[in-house]
């Protein structure tokens, strides 16, 4: 019998991306993550791409130095611990609660003004005490409180509303928008919503190498540089004291560092090399390894670098394997 069911017309494919890393469990390769990256020399140029980092990503939270630039742009008066939080995906530590806390109120603002969603802690570590301590999911253990506290206290700085300090046409986001096109050198490619509920803009990696370029190598005392050294100062305030990008600017000077959700990192160095790299399918346990070695291809020789590619693989009590770049 003959189908009457006219087939539907197929989707482009979308291209194979190369493999990143491999998984490899007692000598087997069990998987593999795919993704782009591409690496920039100090003169800018593109040293080395793979995939199709040309292609429009979410940067997800490595947009958050761009955030903050803006932040300073519209006039809030940020520097040190505070304009490093308002930079930062937090690990909902005290210190980071603290001072979130902090500048709430300093600006007359109250927890139940941030329009973050209630989550607990990033951090593991942070998540099991808070939760032993008898704490709830709240907005402001939300890993960008500290953004989004920044964000309605220069909202009140400029008369804007606070109301609807999310919403894409707010005056604030179409000036992050502006600033995230001028550093990346390329216009916004799409605008979705992040998973903290603020605005996403969409970029290429390249473009998102070469504004975190543009950051290190701006003049002192530009929003650029202010985010920049800000971040690199108080790298703990950007991440926690258990994270990669704490440990890569704390030990490797001058760097700046930031990650995202849905695996998607940003690193430049202070001669302006840079990188930039997203994971496919979104999984974080790739960006260590990949990290290490686009690192290692850069030039950075440090201890840090085999410290934060270490992502092993157990079986019962034992390491059995780990998950290794493939590049």
């Amino acid at each position: 019998m003959t189908s009457s069911i006219a087939p539907s017309p197929s989707a482009p494919s979308a291209p194979v991306l190369p493999v990143l890393a491999e998984v490899v469990r007692s000598g087997f390769t069990e998987g593999h993550h795919r993704g782009s990256l591409v690496l920039l020399a100090a003169d800018g140029s593109v040293e080395l791409a793979l995939g199709d980092p040309a292609a429009p990503v979410f940067p997800r939270s490595s947009n958050k130095p761009m955030q903050a630039a803006a932040i300073l742009r519209a006039g809030l008066d940020l520097s040190g611990e505070r304009l490093a939080l308002a930079a930062a995906s937090h690990s909902g530590e005290g210190f980071h609660l603290d001072l979130v806390r902090t500048m709430l109120a300093e600006h007359g603002l109250k927890a139940g003004d941030l329009q973050t969603p209630p989550d607990l802690p990033l951090d593991p570590v942070e998540a099991e005490a808070y939760l032993a301590a008898g704490g709830v999911r709240e907005p402001l253990t939300m890993n960008c409180s500290g953004k989004h506290a920044a964000m309605l206290a220069v909202c009140l700085r400029n008369g804007w509303d606070t109301a609807s300090y999310l919403d894409p046409s707010h005056p604030l986001q179409l000036l992050i928008g502006e600033v995230v096109a001028e550093a990346a050198g390329e216009p916004v490619a799409a605008v979705g919503t992040d998973g903290c509920g603020a605005p996403l803009m969409a970029i290429g990696l390249v473009g998102l190498a070469r504004a975190f370029r543009a950051f290190v190598l701006a003049g002192p005392g530009t929003p650029e540089r202010r985010v920049a050294d800000a971040m690199r100062a108080h790298p703990e305030y950007v991440a926690g004291t258990r994270r990669p990008d704490t440990w890569l600017m704390r030990e490797v000077p001058g760097t700046l560092s930031k990650m995202g959700a849905e695996a998607v990192q940003a690193v430049a160095l202070p001669d302006g090399r840079a990188l930039a790299f997203k994971i496919d399918d979104g999984s974080t346990r790739a960006l260590g390894p990949v990290l290490a070695r686009a690192l290692g291809l850069l030039g950075v020789d440090a201890p840090v670098v085999s410290r934060i590619g270490r992502a092993p693989l157990t079986g019962g009590d034992a390491v059995v394997g780990g998950i290794r770049a493939a590049f």
